[in-house]
Parts: structure tokens; C-alpha cells; sequence
């Protein structure tokens, strides 16, 4: 039990951190334009001041407390750690990573950036401890609606990104980018997360059973 319980935590941290990478390369390749959420939150950053890490805050907040509304339940614990580690990670790696000068560094460094945040949400769902704020409203959907996931997430991705236009937030073609593909890319990475973590689940297995055999 304690194996799992470690299993699932690394794979929700981990994912975590490799979520707030990926939101930070796709920030570096800022002239190709940023990723929809990024838009909004950078517009918020242009209006009313703070970090694009704090906007992250107070919107998945925002967004967990609206969740909890319509499911009448609270939110998993991960969920609010999520809140407020993304938030926090998207500032410390946008503070560490350099800016790429080059269009061509940025096309690289973007492209890797919408790939690894995918699976960066792939691996902290598959754990099992409370999707983020804004995955748990994309779930909530496709719940209610019987949608698919990549309907839903495009549908949100668009909506989030004319809001951030409007807010004064940069926009390019990376943003159509992400908009539009990243549903299709976590039609991939949630099933590829969840079977990896059921593998390495059914692989400690075998060493618990033979271990309370030799104890006999």
C-alpha cells in the first residue's frame, strides 16, 4: 500500500513539474505566441499587475470553487495542491530558463513545450489525486455532456484565449496551436499515463505476494 501510495505521489508531482516546464517553454517561444491559459493569465498580469505564476492561483481558485458548486463536492487535496505548486513552478522555471533569441530556438523550444506540458497533465491525472483546476472543469464537462476530450479542452482553450485577447495578452499562431491541438495530443498522453502507472502498479505486486509468502 505504501508503494502505491509513493507511486501515485511522484507520478502527481512529477507531473506537476513537468506541466509547469512545458507552460514555460511555450512562454519562452513568447513570439510565436503563448498558450491560451498563458494568454489570460498574462493579460490579467497586463492590467492589473502580479506574476503570471499568482494569476495561475487565483484563477484555478476561481475555477476549483465553481467545480465544487456544481458537483456539490470539495475538490481532492491534489487538486489544491496543484493550485499552488503549477503557480509557483511556472515563476521559478520562467525566472531560471534563459530566452531564446533566435526564431528557430523558439519554434524548437515552443514545439517541445506544448508535447511535454501534455503529458505533464497525462501524469498528474493518471495519479488520482484531484485533477487541477482546469483540468477538473474540463472532466466535469465531459462528464455531464459526454463529449470527448479533445472537444471539451479545444472548446475551453478557444474560449480562455479570446478572453486573454481581449485583456491584452499576446497572441500568435503558437496560441492557435495549442488551442486546437492540445486536445488531440491528451487523447494520447492520458491513456499512455494511466497505463504506465497500472504497469508499474502490477510490476510491485508480485515482490508484496512473494514477500508474505516467505513471512508463512
Amino acid at each position: 500500500m505504501r508503494r502505491e501510495l509513493l507511486l501515485r505521489w511522484s507520478f502527481f508531482v512529477f507531473g506537476l513539474i513537468t506541466l509547469a516546464f512545458g507552460i514555460t517553454l511555450t512562454i519562452k517561444g513568447k513570439d510565436l505566441g503563448i498558450g491560451p491559459w498563458d494568454v489570460f493569465h498574462y493579460g490579467l498580469f497586463v492590467q492589473f499587475g502580479l506574476s503570471i505564476g499568482t494569476w495561475s492561483i487565483i484563477t484555478g481558485f476561481l475555477l476549483l470553487t465553481i467545480t465544487s458548486l456544481f458537483t456539490k463536492k470539495l475538490p481532492k487535496i491534489g487538486a489544491f495542491i496543484n493550485m499552488f505548486l503549477l503557480g509557483i513552478f511556472i515563476d521559478l522555471f520562467n525566472f531560471i530558463l534563459p530566452n531564446p533569441e533566435s526564431i528557430m530556438i523558439q519554434v524548437i523550444v515552443f514545439s517541445l513545450g506544448v508535447i511535454i506540458l501534455s503529458y505533464g497533465i497525462g501524469l498528474y491525472v493518471a495519479a488520482d489525486f484531484g485533477a487541477g483546476p482546469r483540468d477538473s472543469i474540463m472532466l466535469l464537462i465531459v462528464e455531464k455532456t459526454g463529449w470527448s476530450i479533445q472537444a471539451v479542452r479545444n472548446g475551453i482553450e478557444v474560449t480562455v484565449l479570446l478572453l486573454g485577447w481581449l485583456l491584452g495578452g499576446p497572441v500568435g499562431v503558437g496560441t492557435i496551436i495549442i488551442a486546437f491541438f492540445l486536445g488531440t495530443l491528451l487523447q494520447v498522453s492520458l491513456p499512455q499515463s494511466k497505463e504506465l502507472l497500472h504497469l508499474l502498479l502490477q510490476k510491485n505486486m508480485p515482490k508484496q505476494t512473494n514477500l508474505v509468502k516467505v513471512e508463512r
